[in-house]
């Protein structure tokens, strides 16, 4: 019976890993195409301008409001720890640092897999499901290219400007606040606030968000495209689409924040 057990035990194991590997090995194809066909013509230039509307402009209602609280509870919950020892003055720089390097690219990027993610894998997904995909190719129109590369592309170009913009947000929250207990001037705040910022701060925040944003595109369509029949697996490639972007979005924070800690030593 232990045998028997054992045996059992090892199959599911194997079976679990064969599984993984496969789709690890999946998701590298599928990449790999998306970014050959981002460099070969013809270029959906028109569906790249309309999914980078969908992804940035129709996101800023709920990127300023994240933002702008980011900033004001940040703030808030610093200053007791700085007012034991006398620092409150060094407020600006200390939420501008955060802002910068992790708060906006993190927050921003994690809003974009939740409602992005979550739409491009529904909207894929059911198109799957539907049979439009399989009709666009009878018609002799390259699906992937138009479907996929558009919106991994939108998610790639809009999320570090997103990120730019949900960081000034945060900052307006940031000086809100510490004008209305310090009376602090605009112009003395931003002087504090960008004195401790430099270029590579802004430089990686800007790639890695890029990164974030292929990240997410890349998961979200993959999980779409690929998505089961019927409407069970529609919803469950939305819902894969949200989890997958944002596991992978924590991992690339891990791995960036570790490889610019040893740049900066």
């Amino acid at each position: 019976m232990d045998k028997k057990l054992t045996k059992n035990t090892a199959g599911t194991i194997q079976t679990l890993a064969n599984d993984f590997f496969t789709g690890v090995y999946k998701v590298y194809n599928f990449t790999l195409l998306a970014v050959k066909e981002a460099f070969l013509p013809p270029y959906e230039w028109r569906e790249i301008v309309r999914q980078c509307y969908e992804v940035g402009c129709k996101t800023l209602p709920l990127i300023s409001l994240t933002g702008f609280i980011t900033g004001i509870v940040f703030t808030k919950q610093s200053r007791p720890s700085l007012s034991e020892f006398g620092a409150t003055s060094w407020l600006p720089s200390l939420v501008s640092i955060a802002v910068i390097r992790a708060l906006a690219p993190l927050v921003t990027s994690l809003i974009m897999a939740g409602k992005v993610g979550s739409s491009i894998g529904a909207e894929l997904g059911s198109m799957r499901v539907s049979e439009q995909i399989d009709a666009m190719e009878i018609t002799a129109t390259n699906p992937f290219k138009f479907l996929v590369v558009s919106r991994v592309l939108a998610c790639a170009l809009m999320l570090p400007l997103l990120v730019l913009y949900s960081g000034a947000v945060s900052l307006l929250g940031s000086y809100i606040n510490i004008h209305s207990n310090e009376l602090i001037s605009y112009r003395a705040f931003l002087e504090d606030a960008f004195s401790k910022i430099s270029f590579l701060d802004l430089f990686s925040s800007f790639i890695k968000s890029a990164f974030y944003g292929f990240t997410i595109g890349i998961t979200s369509c993959y999980k779409g495209y690929n998505s089961a029949k019927g409407t069970v697996g529609v919803g469950s490639a939305a819902n894969q689409a949200v989890v997958y972007s944002m596991v992978a979005v924590f991992l690339e924070e891990t791995v960036v924040v570790q490889f610019i800690n040893s740049f900066l030593r």
